[in-house]
């Protein structure tokens, strides 16, 4: 596999670590890694051996089969259809840009005609093949996300004494108030209801020192609760480590002929 990475910031340097020095995954190398900012594309390059790009027609052909996003939502939007028309697989980190109906339909309609696969990575949330398998009969009732970060993780703007509740309300508002932090919403809204129908509560906490998440979801097949409390990456604490992970693991998994879930 030869991989394309987009995106030169904490999980975009994780997997060149992972895969091009500690090489976890085998057969595989990221060869070429696209950036506007060519400084830090170079530096990047240099350190993991491999090739900057700085326009993406140069990029799509170094002769990748297969690109991870790990920018911004922004990109996912500018270059997703390019990349998949090119004919490689994509890899999306920045999930939220699937909210927009009208462009995850597009993608399906580039996927269908150039047979090529999107891939999205559940990130810091457990529970969608339970989600999955519940919605197969339509009988899913209801699903919400409660997310409790350190306020350090979220943009509150102020030092707090007790917690705050920052957002109530649909996936599909959340992620427009919350861009870099809320990518668990989406996840939740595609495997079950869609963003209009997944309640999403939003909580700055003082006394949390980690990002944890409790789901919750009814239907005819009963009921279920997942928490998680997950660590955030060493470098940024707006990014969970399982997020990290999370794509690495679609990686080591794409090719396999037998997957689980």
């Amino acid at each position: 596999m030869k991989v394309g990475l987009i995106g030169c910031g904490n999980i975009g340097e994780f997997l060149l670590q992972s895969i091009n020095i500690e090489n976890l995954l085998s057969g595989a190398e990221i060869i070429s890694v696209f950036s506007r900012r060519s400084e830090v594309a170079d530096r990047i390059a240099k350190k993991y051996n491999t090739t900057a790009y700085g326009d993406m027609e140069s990029f799509l052909n170094s002769g990748i089969d297969t690109v991870v996003e790990a920018a911004t939502v922004e990109a996912v939007r500018e270059y997703g259809l390019k990349i998949l028309e090119s004919g490689a697989d994509l890899i999306v980190s920045s999930i939220g840009a699937m909210a927009d109906n009208s462009f995850l339909e597009a993608v399906q309609e580039v996927c269908d005609e150039k047979n090529v696969t999107v891939l999205l990575p559940p990130g810091a949330v457990g529970g969608l093949d339970l989600l999955k398998s519940a919605k197969a009969m339509g009988e899913l009732e209801s699903v919400s996300l409660t997310t409790r970060k350190p306020p350090t993780a979220l943009p509150t703007g102020e030092v707090l004494e007790a917690e705050m509740t920052l957002f109530a309300g649909p996936a599909s508002e959340a992620i427009k108030k919350f861009p870099k932090n809320i990518n668990v919403a989406i996840a939740l809204s595609l495997a079950g209801l869609g963003p209009d129908r997944t309640d999403v509560k939003i909580i700055a906490d003082p006394n949390a020192s980690k990002n944890s998440h409790t789901i919750e979801a009814k239907g005819s097949f009963g009921s279920f609760k997942v928490e998680i409390e997950n660590n955030p990456m060493p470098n940024n604490p707006k990014t969970s480590f399982l997020a990290a992970l999370s794509v690495l693991s679609i990686l080591q998994n794409k090719d396999r002929s037998v997957q689980i879930g």
